[in-house]
């Protein structure tokens, strides 16, 4: 079951009674977004590479709110954004259009996202003309691509709910699709994440957390 709820920031988020879990943060959900997504892993991609383009893979799609954030951010500075979201278990147009997201980004933004969110889930789509967006539906272990992406939004459930995203496997099959130089951000930070993404060779970050955790976790590719 699904349910719209209020976070601490004013924002809503939806909870997953069957997962025992939120979609993002109780403590504020539009923050979290902002802080752990765009600004600690687009713009900080952004600010050091100078670039004027971007291509950014989330684990965990969801609710939608990391892509109309990162979507509007790059309309704003002119940036062609390229976005692939991995998301198994899709929310239905409904239940998204309910988030009230649409207080947060431009109108053309929402408006074009909810038009095009199903046809998103079947095929790359132009959602203007700074962004494409794809969304497959797939279990992340069974996600494939010949791309590789130059930020990784890693936005799966919390570890004690849903351990299987977050064990050596699953973070190894993730980082095979960063790009060298690329950047991946992630609101959790554990000993053991830590360990496995710079087993992997990248150089991990201990960057502040968005209210309610103290730390997360940006790890940089230096291949």
């Amino acid at each position: 079951m699904l349910e719209i709820v209020k976070t601490s920031d004013g924002s809503n988020t939806i909870f997953n009674s069957e997962v025992g879990e939120n979609y993002h943060s109780r403590h504020g959900a539009l923050q979290e977004s902002k802080h752990v997504f765009v600004k600690s892993g687009l713009q900080y991609f952004l600010d050091k590479s100078e670039t004027k383009q971007i291509s950014i893979l989330e684990v965990g799609f969801g609710t939608g709110l990391n892509f109309l954030l990162s979507a509007d951010y790059c309309f704003a500075e002119n940036i062609q954004l390229n976005y692939t979201g991995i998301e198994a278990y899709p929310l239905t147009i409904e239940m998204i259009s309910q988030t009230g997201y649409d207080e947060y980004v431009s109108p053309g933004i929402w408006q074009q996202f909810i038009k095009d969110y199903p046809s998103a889930l079947q095929n790359a789509i132009e959602l203007n003309k700074n962004c494409h967006l794809q969304i497959a539906k797939v279990k992340l272990m069974e996600f494939q691509s010949n791309q590789k992406f130059d930020v990784i939004y890693f936005d799966a459930f919390a570890a004690i709910h849903q351990p299987e995203m977050w064990n050596e496997a699953a973070i190894t099959h993730t980082l095979q699709f960063l790009n060298p130089g690329g950047v991946f951000v992630t609101y959790a930070i554990t000993g053991n994440l830590k360990r496995i993404v710079k087993g992997l060779g990248l150089k991990v970050e201990k960057a502040p957390g968005a209210p309610g955790k103290r730390e997360m976790l940006r790890a940089v590719n230096q291949d």
